[in-house]
């Protein structure tokens, strides 16, 4: 069952009718479905587990991997219950005190020979039989120290010193111990400087090393870099956990720094509401997508900070429509529990680091509920930024080349679109494609995948005739936005064995329309022969209009129907130079919105070895949220395309297309080779 708010003010909120108390109910509507499956006081937050096969626990002899999933379970539940439990002390669900089973719980988790202990550093070493790993505890124990700030007087305050000092010696083993070179630095200085504030002594040195570190993670824009991608780690890691960092310690001990991650929060805050859509809609994008609406989070990570610049109605409208996104859709639960997956259960997201209770990192979005009734936060009125401001037809286009991010906010059709470079991806790791290597990301599409061997959704697709290789794009490089286009290369089957001359690759460029893209990419080849596909979004199929159209010699495909929700979507796929065809593939249990699902595809092929052939790939995908049908101006948007070679092929000089509306956009890969970075 869906969760429907019991509190609605639409004067304080008029897009979301959410208030602090709105989400209070929220909170306390996903607590109840955590507890109505623990059967006693005594037993740990171990959730029913749908899936089994790549989610952890992996064996029945990884010990340490059952601990991992009890304090998963324990301190993940907790971001939730911590300002449930600050807010309201004598909080009872499903039988339970939540102040008592979690102060209980606790400890327990905390002490060494317990039913219910997760392990301590040295233990886990040994029993893994390897003294130089991190472990997922030290993920936890970061949430833990996080939810035991939230709700200092109702339970840590109320433990004795002796207590105190059993939850202290466990997480100085964490604080100090191994940990992973990206977001997870973080952790261990969490760890240390809630010792620190809490009177035990912490080393220093280690404090100081990791948070130069961080620190040295920044590139720019307000983003961080977690590994060879960006994505919404930097977020609901790095812009969470350094604003807290901050007030524990950093302001104090080390200012230099605390400024630099308060600079960096609100660098991201100048930029970041525009990542979601008209509605809030969060998108799917990167990985660990399981956390959903964790990444609003990062907005009362601004709002702890000295010099906050975070807007507060803006921050309340995005963080409450994307808690809306998510809670008031009927498969967002199984048995009570949010799903692993995006919507419903999808297991092509899951990854083998998750387990059943991983999904509760997404309550972090209700930390937002530490900040008092009188906050701003909870006080102003709404309102939706650069939503307000834009005409009825009018796109707002974002590049950051910090972490290569370009974002475009459609009026049209409220949906926002991302546009990703700097992407690294082994050439076997399918998964890894799907989540950052998509063209396209739109917040009302999320990523589909694979149909079929040789079709994606929004990914080229390559079939290479002389390896008899199927190849598809796991490396991107970024030039960025000029002249209002992006231009960006992905390379096929990328590996650093070869001279990337010696790999076949795109050359990307693309621009927005009112409801979409516009791509005019480029085949850089070496060798052919070759087929390629190219996919559109995955579209919903709960029984789809299908509509073929032709004009001047291009053609569209358009669908019309619902999504799982029942709200109307209609998309439209159009192509011109360089395509020979336009199909659709039906496809089942690869789109994370509906069971059934319709790609449309366009595909081409090239026989000649070197041969003067057409170069540039010329299509447009648009969507809306109707069945009013688009207008044939808008399926069939160009009016003209000039080349600059004799041949009409785009083998070289720029490419002017011109559309119906007047509008021009000239692509121009020149120079774009000693500007491409990663």
């Amino acid at each position: 069952m869906a969760f429907v708010p019991k509190t609605l003010d639409y004067t304080v909120s008029p897009y979301t009718g959410l208030t602090r108390q709105s989400w209070i109910e929220a909170g306390t509507y996903l607590l109840e479905g955590v507890f109505q499956n623990i059967a006693h006081f005594e037993d740990p937050v171990v959730m029913p587990r749908k899936e089994t096969k790549v989610t952890y626990p992996h064996s029945a002899d990884a010990v340490w991997e059952f601990k991992a999933e009890y304090f998963e379970g324990l301190a993940r539940s907790f971001f939730i219950a911590a300002p449930l439990i600050h807010d309201n002390p004598d909080l009872n669900l499903c039988g339970y005190s939540i102040r008592d089973y979690y102060k209980s719980h606790v400890l327990r988790a905390c002490t060494k020979g317990d039913p219910v202990s997760v392990g301590r550093y040295e233990e886990l070493q040994e029993m893994a039989g390897d003294y130089n790993r991190a472990f997922q505890q030290t993920v936890e124990t970061c949430a833990l120290v996080i939810c035991l700030w939230v709700c200092k007087e109702e339970i840590w305050d109320t433990y004795t010193k002796e207590e105190k000092d059993v939850i202290a010696e466990f997480l100085r083993g964490y604080a100090d111990g191994n940990t992973v070179p990206q977001n997870w630095r973080l952790f261990n200085m969490l760890d240390m400087a809630f010792l620190d504030m809490e009177g035990y002594e912490i080393d220093e040195e280690i404090m100081l090393d990791h948070a130069q570190s961080i620190l040295a993670y920044y590139a720019g824009d307000g983003w961080y870099r977690d590994g060879h991608s960006f994505d919404y780690y930097s977020c609901w890691a790095f812009n969470v956990y350094a604003p807290i960092w901050n007030l524990w310690y950093g302001y104090e001990k080390q200012p230099y720094i605390a400024a630099k991650f308060e600079e960096h929060s609100n660098k991201l805050m100048e930029t970041y509401a525009d990542f979601f859509d008209r509605d809030g809609f969060t998108n799917m994008w990167g990985r660990s997508n399981i956390y959903r609406n964790a990444a609003t989070s990062a907005f009362d990570g601004n709002l702890m900070l000295h010099n906050s610049t975070a807007d507060p109605g803006l921050a309340r409208r995005i963080s409450s429509g994307s808690l809306l996104q998510f809670m008031t859709r009927d498969d967002f639960l199984f048995k009570g529990v949010p799903t692993l997956g995006f919507y419903g259960q999808f297991t092509p997201l899951v990854q083998g680091y998750s387990c059943a209770e991983s999904p509760f990192w997404l309550g972090k979005a209700f930390l937002c509920l530490h900040l008092p009734a009188d906050h701003p936060f909870w006080t102003a009125i709404e309102n939706n930024g650069t939503w307000e401001t834009l005409g009825s037809k009018d796109t707002k286009v974002t590049s950051l080349n910090g972490p290569a991010l370009c974002f475009s906010n459609h009026q049209a059709n409220g949906e926002t679109i991302l546009r990703t470079g700097k992407v690294v991806k082994n050439k076997k790791d399918e998964h890894g494609m799907w989540n950052y290597s998509k063209l396209c990301f739109n917040t009302k599409y999320p990523w589909e995948a694979a149909v079929a061997p040789d079709i994606e959704a929004q990914q080229y697709v390559l079939y290479d005739g002389v390896s008899d290789e199927i190849k598809k794009g796991n490396v991107t490089y970024w030039h960025g936005l000029k002249n209002d286009v992006l231009y960006r290369r992905q390379f096929f089957n990328y590996d650093l064995e070869h001279e990337c001359h010696w790999i076949q690759a795109m050359n990307l460029a693309d621009f927005t329309v009112p409801y979409g893209v516009i791509r005019a990419d480029k085949l850089r080849l070496f060798s052919c022969p070759i087929r390629l596909t190219l996919g559109s979004y995955g579209f919903p199929d709960n029984g789809t209009q299908i509509i073929e159209k032709t004009a001047d010699g291009a053609k569209a495909i358009i669908l019309k129907g619902h999504d799982h929700t029942g709200r109307e979507k209609q998309m439209a796929m159009t192509i011109y130079d360089g395509w020979d065809e336009l199909e659709i593939v039906k496809s089942t249990g690869t789109n994370p919105d509906s069971e059934n699902s319709i790609v449309i595809y366009s595909k081409t092929a090239r026989e000649k070895k070197y041969g003067y052939q057409p170069y540039v790939l010329i299509s447009q995908i648009i969507t809306k949220e109707s069945l009013e049908d688009f207008t044939d101006d808008e399926i069939f948007p160009i009016e003209k395309v000039h080349y600059t070679d004799t041949k009409k092929c785009g083998g070289y000089g720029p490419v002017t297309i011109t559309l119906k509306d007047g509008t021009t956009r000239t692509i121009d890969f020149e120079g774009i080779e000693g500007q491409l970075i990663r």
